[in-house]
């Protein structure tokens, strides 16, 4: 399977200095326990790849847990990433982060709250826990905690700032507001509010681009992961379905 899939594809997915450890605790609003399915259209050397994938989202006022598969035609279920943990004052706190790719081992990372420590399966790198640290399921959902708290604040310009722990170490990641947007889906047309995570000028990490739709409670309609040299995964919601009580 083409590298750039098995890479990008974190479940919802598929989030500067050492100070961006220690967020301070701000208003946050939970989005609703929801079960949301994406199809994917990547391309790799102008090979197309098309899939899908099935993001599980739980959460109340004590706890959380996000859950992805990504399945490729032909291939199989190439992807399957977790992240569960508690809520705190910053928000979503997670304890641990597993990832599986197709023919990896899985890695496991670990936030132990009791010693204030962050650690890699993967790697012997370790960073002290300061307070809303998070993991690359847990990012897209603190966003939308954080936006869905501060609507004044999605605005055009506005930078939401996350240290996020990955397979084998932790980078801050800053995601600021382009703009507001209307997507196509296969639920219709979505004003959305579209932010970006770009790499830093000197890096060749990946450009994460997502879409929030207000209109559905802030769920992402859409994702997309960028390689400098063209090689891209898009991923657009095909059906949402909340799963909470009243829904």
């Amino acid at each position: 399977m083409k590298k750039i899939l098995i890479r990008s594809l974190l479940s919802l997915m598929l989030l500067g200095s050492t100070a961006a450890h220690a967020a301070e605790a701000a208003a946050f609003s939970l989005a609703p326990s929801a079960e949301l399915r994406y199809t994917i259209k990547a391309k790799q050397s102008g090979i197309p790849v098309s899939g899908n994938a099935t993001v599980q989202w739980q959460a109340d006022d004590k706890k959380y847990s996000v859950h992805s598969e990504t399945r490729a035609m032909l291939i199989g279920k190439i992807l399957d990433t977790g992240s569960r943990g508690s809520i705190d004052s910053f928000g979503l706190a997670p304890d641990q982060f597993n990832e599986k790719r197709f023919n990896k081992p899985e890695t496991i990372t670990t936030f132990d709250r009791a010693k204030k420590t962050l650690k890699f399966s993967a790697s012997e790198q370790t960073y002290t826990l300061k307070g809303g640290e998070q993991d690359r399921s847990s990012a897209v959902w603190q966003v939308i905690a954080l936006i869905r708290a501060n609507p004044d604040k999605a605005v055009t310009g506005q930078d939401w700032k996350l240290f996020v722990a990955g397979r084998r170490d932790a980078d801050p990641w800053t995601f600021r507001v382009v703009g507001n947007e209307t997507l196509q889906t296969a639920m219709g047309p979505q004003a959305c509010l579209h932010l970006s995570k770009a790499p830093p000028a000197d890096s060749k990490d990946q450009q994460l681009d997502i879409w929030l739709a207000p209109g559905l409670d802030w769920y992402p309609v859409r994702l997309r992961f960028s390689d400098a040299d063209g090689d891209f995964v898009d991923q657009t919601l095909e059906s949402l379905k909340k799963t909470g009580a009243g829904s």
